[in-house]
């Protein structure tokens, strides 16, 4: 029961603070379901992260119903998806409902333009954290090189991010199976002499 609450606490948080959609509650949902309750490890949730991206939907309740589903089963992920769910809903239909009436003042405008570089900064730590990560496991010249080739491809070349991460992530299955192979024959052939 007590995995329940924590699921709807940090969800709730995550679905009240994550201005901006998505990308804004990606790291949200990095520091409650990896630094604080310590569901995953940042190698899993970087891993969900680059599944989720190449599937259809918001990202947030793609994260929230496997988070949920990992933790709790299937009332887990009911719980989690709910709770990212709901809230926006409600808060849609009473800001939809009063906007017309405050959208022009100033204090409105400003408060959306001054939450826009905190979410640009929040963004900024998780993709250091990532590429940090990248760093110990492929090492400082691959990661750089292997960066440089994405954003071109990304930003000059369009390449649907989808595209590219399951790329990636065929090209990474096919390495660890030819890693395996080697490793056999390596074992064989130690047997063998």
């Amino acid at each position: 029961m007590r995995k329940h609450r924590d699921i709807f606490l940090a969800f709730f948080r995550i679905a009240m603070l994550g201005y901006g959609g998505g990308p804004g509650s990606i790291p949200l949902i990095h520091k409650e379901v990896v630094d604080k309750y310590k569901w995953m490890s940042d190698e899993d949730f970087g891993d969900i992260l680059a599944l989720a991206n190449t599937l259809p939907g918001p990202i947030a309740t793609k994260l929230a119903g496997y988070v949920g589903y990992r933790v709790c089963g299937i009332w887990g992920m009911l719980n989690a998806v709910m709770v990212t769910i709901l809230p926006t809903i409600v808060l849609m239909i009473v800001l939809l409902t009063s906007l017309s009436s405050i959208e022009d003042l100033h204090w409105v405008s400003g408060m959306t333009a001054a939450v826009i570089p905190v979410v640009g900064v929040m963004l900024a730590v998780l993709t250091w954290q990532f590429f940090h990560k990248a760093v110990q496991g492929m090492g400082w010249m691959q990661t750089i090189s292997m960066s440089v080739v994405i954003f071109v491809l990304l930003y000059f070349a369009g390449v649907h991010p989808g595209i590219l991460i399951g790329f990636l992530l065929i090209a990474a299955l096919v390495k660890k199976d030819k890693l395996e192979q080697k490793t056999k024959q390596d074992v064989r052939a130690k047997e063998g002499s």
